[in-house]
């Protein structure tokens, strides 16, 4: 039978079917829902990690143990853990590994493009790339064998549209792995010339990398993850992944190398192909990354002079690219008699009753400058706000802040960021400020929970990813423990409290912690009624707009509030200069 499912879904059911025993991963759009589904499947072991990093270790010594295992981050999220990609690649695994590396053309919700097949050649191990739900489902397991026959471990890369796109699957319906089930693991083989990267085993290693590359290089060669699909002489085109099934829209007629080995390429099927067709075109999003290693084997190819360098692509992108450049013919203009849809701007803002929303109005009121992180107090940036100056990524505020005071400015100055990117990040900066006898205040926006992907669990909430009850880290404890003396905890709904701790603070010449907590509103799905604006009394100023929260709008003569939006936090209340905006007695 076949069940429509999102590319994410069918990775995680793919390595339940695979025998994937242990999976960990760090909650990032657009990846975040391979870990969380397989954690669904009987008899397996999954985890939200603290960040990429120690997620890639927890699947490489599971690896090491013997237990198939499956790693899964956004791009960016391979930066953090790409020291430890590296020394797998020297180590080697017992068991198979697969890295699921989810990029995002066109940013849809991240801080910066990038390709990431670059890891794949920086680091010398293979990546595979399905073009859709099914593939995605059949490359988990064939990157293990890949992995298991050739000691590896095995980037799979996806893209937001694959990963979010739903497309039929083969699907048993009884949820009975294919693979068979795998023996309790020996005791440990300890191999310390393999696994222990000394510089002296580690040269040892290094002509295995390359020897493996090459065998991988033959493997290339003979895998059906690569074919050609023969069409018309004149036009060949090379793509993999979601390009390759725009380009089969736009190019219905033309020859086909399709791609499912991305690193490292075939290279005599390559030359193959380019001598079965009269012009070769590579269709790939973002680096030419394809294109230039085609390049190096004497084909002559066209790529990136015709398709962008950057953004996501789609078939009417393709298609007017192509016209342009004469590969196909242009569609026929149509005079549309529909008028021009012009759609109001709608940017995006803290949700009504967010617990930032207080701290971010606070800290513009005092005139601070604030170096941000990534998550959902990055839209304290956003106007009327205004209270967000530097944001780079995860962990980054708080060693920002530090450079900014060692440079020498004097003007008061916090670092904030949340509770999951604290634990993922944030506590070596925090430990870095301490050391250098930094005087930074840092304001941790503690929400309970890693809104910004979806409500997933960290640390601090006393959850696991698989429901089950664990240790609650505490965040003032583990900052006293680090050897701070001033930590405060506020309610960020209480803004009085919040702007006399900021002052206490800013004013200290120690380096110091606030933990604002308030639970996120919509993972606790909390409504208290909403207060109501007297017309008598409001005179229109406009104040209380300045929280930047949907509910409100300035009407001709008085403020109004939209009950059905409003979550009676009662920062309006607390803001009206005038008293206008009171909760009924």
């Amino acid at each position: 039978m076949k069940k429509l499912m999102s590319g994410n879904e069918a990775i995680a059911y793919g390595a339940y079917q695979a025998g994937v025993k242990v999976g960990a991963a760090y909650p990032g759009t657009p990846s975040t829902e391979v870990m969380e589904n397989f954690a669904t499947y009987p008899g397996v072991y999954a985890e939200w990690s603290p960040n990429e990093k120690v997620a890639l270790d927890v699947g490489v010594g599971a690896a090491y143990a013997g237990r198939r295992a499956m790693v899964a981050m956004k791009h960016v999220g391979l930066n953090v853990a790409a020291d430890s990609l590296f020394y797998a690649s020297y180590t080697g695994v017992n068991a198979g590994l697969v890295i699921i590396n989810a990029d995002d053309p066109g940013l849809h919700s991240s801080q910066g493009e990038q390709d990431n097949r670059n890891y794949a050649r920086f680091a010398r191990i293979p990546m595979v790339e399905p073009a859709d739900s099914e593939e995605a489902r059949q490359y988990v397991g064939v990157a293990l064998e890949i992995s298991e026959t050739f000691d590896t471990p095995v980037l799979l890369r996806t893209v937001t549209r694959l990963a979010h796109s739903k497309g039929a699957v083969e699907f048993d319906g009884e949820l009975q792995p294919v693979a068979p089930p795998a023996p309790d693991p020996p005791a440990y083989r300890r191999d310390p010339a393999k696994q222990v990267m000394l510089p002296a085993n580690a040269r040892r290693r290094r002509p295995v990398v390359e020897e493996r590359l090459q065998k991988l290089g033959e493997y290339a060669e003979q895998t059906t993850l690569n074919r050609i699909e023969p069409g018309d002489p004149e036009l060949g085109i090379i793509a993999a992944g979601a390009a390759y099934q725009y380009a089969r829209e736009v190019f219905p007629g033309a020859s086909f190398l399709k791609l499912g080995l991305v690193y490292p390429l075939p290279r005599r099927l390559i030359l193959d192909f380019a001598r079965r067709v009269k012009q070769v075109v590579v269709v790939e999003e973002l680096d030419p990354f394809l294109e230039e290693q085609i390049r190096l084997m004497g084909v002559t190819v066209r790529g990136k002079d015709i398709f962008p360098l950057y953004g996501e692509f789609s078939p009417h992108l393709l298609r007017q690219c192509a016209a342009a450049a004469g590969l196909v013919t242009p569609p026929p203009e149509e005079e549309d008699p529909r008028p021009p849809l012009v759609l109001p701007v709608r940017p995006p803002m803290l949700c009504p009753g967010c617990g930032h929303r207080g701290i971010f109005y606070v800290l513009k009121q005092l005139n601070v400058l604030v170096t941000g992180d990534i998550g959902c107090y990055t839209l304290g940036a956003a106007p009327p706000l205004g209270a967000m100056h530097t944001c780079g990524c995860m962990g980054a505020g708080i060693g920002v802040s530090h450079g900014i005071e060692k440079a020498g400015v004097q003007e008061p100055r916090v670092a904030v960021l949340g509770d999951s990117t604290f634990f993922h990040s944030g506590m070596p900066p925090l430990v870095n400020v301490l050391y250098n006898r930094g005087a930074t205040t840092t304001i941790v926006l503690d929400n309970r929970v890693t809104a910004m992907t979806g409500h997933q669990d960290d640390p601090g909430t006393g959850r696991t990813l698989q429901g089950g009850e664990t240790t609650e880290v505490d965040i003032a404890a583990l900052a006293r423990g680090m050897g701070y003396q001033r930590v405060d905890v506020v309610d960020p709904y209480e803004l009085d409290q919040v702007t006399q701790v900021v002052r206490e603070h800013l004013q200290s010449a120690e380096p110091s912690l606030i933990i604002a907590r308030r639970p996120c509103v919509l993972s606790r799905r909390e409504k208290h009624p909403a207060p109501v604006v007297d017309a008598d009394i409001c005179v229109n100023c406009g104040t209380c707009l300045e929280l930047g929260c949907s509910p409100l709008t300035q009407e001709e003569e008085h403020v109004s509030i939209n009950v059905l939006l409003c979550n009676g936090c009662g920062l309006c209340v607390q803001v009206c200069p005038t008293g206008a905006i009171a909760f009924n007695a």
